[in-house]
C-alpha cells in the first residue's frame, strides 16, 4: 500500500508540473491519468510516457513539450519528499519528528504562513501557481524587463519573505530543542529548501513571458493578426472564423433555453411536497427561471482609423441578432446615423458597403465623439433601460473637441451595462488627443480589441452582462 500511494502522489507532482507547463489537466482527465498508468504499469518508462500522452496531449504540436516536461521531471527525481531529503543528508527520525511537530504548531499559531509550502515544493508549490490570483499578478507581463519586477511580486504573494522570517523564529525553538550545532545544521538546510522553492518561482515567471512571447510570434494565425495587417484573404478567413463563433453562441443559446424549460432542483419545495405524502410518490420541484433576452445598442466609429475593426463588429452584430430582444446599430464618425433598418433590408455586403460609403453619415469628416454622444442623448436615450446594453466601439481619439464625457454617466445611469471597445493599446489612453482615460471610468467595462480573437473575447464580455 505504501508503493501505491508513493506512485499515486508521483503522477500527482507530475501532473502540476504538467499544468505549470500549460497543460489543462482537468480532474477527470487525472483520473483517466492514473487509470491508464494503471492499465499499462510501472515496468517501463517510456510505456509510461506513451500512455500519459494519449490521455493528456490533445494537440500534435504539445507532444514535444510533454516529452520536455516528463523527462525533466523524472531526471530531477522528484519522488523524494522534504523528509526524504532531510533523512538523505543524514538527519536521524527523533530530528525529523521535532521538527515536524514544529512545523505543525507554527501552521497553527499562523495559518497563513507559507514556510510550509515553500519547504515541501513539488505538488503544493505547483498548486500555488497555477491559482487564479497568480496569473492575475502576471496578466500585465509583457517584456522580459518586467521579469524581475513581477517575480518580485510573485515571491511577496507567495509569501517567500515571509517565510525567511518564519525560518528565523523556528531556528530559535530548535536550537532550545536540538542544541545548537544539529539546530543549526538543519536550519541551513532549510535555507536551501525554501532558496529552491524561490528558484522555481523566478523560473515559472521566466517560463510564462517565454510562452507569451513564442504564443505572440507565432501568433493565432488570421485570428491573431491585428485587424489593420490583415490581408484580403485573412479577412475573409476572420470572417468565417466570425459567423463560425457566432453559430457556436447560437447553439450554446439553444441549449441553455432547453434545460431551462425544465428548471433547477428546488430542494425546499421537493421535501415540503414530500412530507404531505410520506415521500410515496416522491416529486420533484423544479425552479422555474425566466431570463429575458437583453437589447443590444451598438455605437461603431467608422472613421478610416477604426473602420477595419467596425466591419467585423457590425457583421457579429448582424449575424448574431438571435440572441438579442432587439438590435439597434449605430455609425459615427462626427455625426450619428442609425443603420439598423439598412441591416435589415439589405445583405450585410450591401449594408456595409454603404454605411462606409457614406450613405449614413459623412465618412470624410474629423472625428467628433462630443457632437455624436449629444446626438444619441437627445435621440436614442430614452429608449434605453434596464435591459439594454450599449457597446461603443471607438478610439476615443476627439481631435481635442470637448469629449462631452458626461453623456457616458447618463447612459450608464439608464442601461444594464455600457461596454467600450477600443482597438488602441491601453498605454495609448493618454496621449495625444485620446479621450479614453476620461471615458473608461465611466464605462462598466472598457477592452482591448484589436484582432478577431479580442473581438470574440469582448463578445463573450458584453453576451455574459445580459
Amino acid at each position: 500500500m505504501a508503493d501505491a500511494r508513493t506512485a499515486l502522489r508521483v503522477i500527482d507532482e507530475l501532473l502540476w508540473v504538467l499544468r505549470r507547463a500549460g497543460f489543462a489537466i482537468a480532474t477527470s482527465q487525472a483520473i483517466d491519468a492514473v487509470s491508464a498508468i494503471a492499465a499499462v504499469g510501472l515496468f517501463s518508462r517510456e510505456t509510461v510516457k506513451r500512455a500519459l500522452a494519449t490521455v493528456l496531449v490533445k494537440r500534435a504540436r504539445d507532444q514535444r513539450l510533454f516529452d520536455d516536461t516528463f523527462d525533466e521531471f523524472f531526471a530531477r527525481d522528484p519522488r523524494r519528499t522534504l523528509w526524504e531529503r532531510l533523512a538523505k543528508q543524514g538527519f536521524t527520525k527523533s530530528e525529523l519528528d521535532t521538527l515536524r511537530e514544529m512545523l505543525e504548531t507554527l501552521s497553527t499559531v499562523s495559518p497563513e504562513g507559507a514556510l510550509g509550502s515553500l519547504l515541501h515544493r513539488g505538488a503544493d508549490l505547483d498548486r500555488l501557481l497555477q491559482l487564479a490570483t497568480t496569473s492575475r499578478l502576471l496578466g500585465g507581463m509583457q517584456s522580459p524587463l518586467q521579469a524581475g519586477f513581477y517575480t518580485h511580486r510573485l515571491l511577496g504573494e507567495l509569501g517567500a519573505w515571509r517565510a525567511r522570517d518564519e525560518l528565523a523564529s523556528l531556528a530559535v525553538v530548535l536550537a532550545d530543542a536540538m542544541g545548537g550545532s544539529r539546530a543549526e545544521a538543519l536550519v541551513g538546510a532549510l535555507r536551501r529548501e525554501v532558496q529552491g522553492a524561490t528558484d522555481d518561482i523566478r523560473k515559472f515567471v521566466q517560463s510564462t513571458l517565454a510562452k507569451r512571447e513564442a504564443d505572440a510570434a507565432q501568433g493565432d494565425g488570421a485570428m491573431g493578426t491585428p485587424f489593420s495587417a490583415l490581408e484580403e484573404a485573412e479577412v475573409e478567413e476572420v470572417r468565417r472564423s466570425v459567423r463560425a463563433f457566432v453559430q457556436r453562441l447560437r447553439g450554446g443559446a439553444r441549449v441553455r433555453r432547453r434545460h431551462a424549460k425544465k428548471g433547477r432542483v428546488d430542494a425546499r419545495a421537493t421535501l415540503r411536497r414530500a412530507m404531505r405524502t410520506c415521500g410515496v410518490p416522491f416529486q420533484v420541484a423544479r425552479k422555474v427561471r425566466k431570463k429575458d433576452k437583453p437589447r443590444l445598442v451598438l455605437l461603431c466609429d467608422v472613421s478610416d482609423s477604426v473602420r477595419s475593426v467596425a466591419r467585423f463588429l457590425l457583421e457579429l452584430a448582424y449575424t448574431s441578432q438571435e440572441l438579442f430582444d432587439r438590435t439597434r446599430t449605430f455609425v459615427f464618425v462626427s455625426e450619428l446615423g442609425e443603420t439598423t433598418r439598412l441591416f435589415e433590408e439589405h445583405p450585410i455586403e450591401t449594408a456595409l458597403a454603404k454605411a462606409y460609403a457614406g450613405w449614413v453619415v459623412p465618412v470624410t469628416h474629423n472625428s467628433n465623439y462630443g457632437r455624436m454622444l449629444r446626438a444619441f442623448h437627445e435621440t436614442v436615450l430614452q429608449d434605453i433601460d434596464r435591459r439594454t446594453t450599449v457597446v461603443i466601439l471607438g478610439d476615443g481619439r476627439t481631435n481635442y473637441q470637448d469629449p462631452a464625457a458626461e453623456v457616458i454617466d447618463a447612459i450608464r445611469a439608464r442601461a444594464r451595462a455600457v461596454v467600450w471597445l477600443c482597438p488602441e493599446p491601453r498605454a495609448t489612453w493618454a496621449s495625444g488627443d485620446s479621450a479614453m482615460s476620461r471615458y473608461a471610468p465611466k464605462c462598466t467595462r472598457v477592452l482591448e480589441v484589436r484582432c478577431a480573437r479580442d473581438l470574440e473575447d469582448a463578445a463573450r464580455v458584453f453576451l455574459a452582462l445580459r
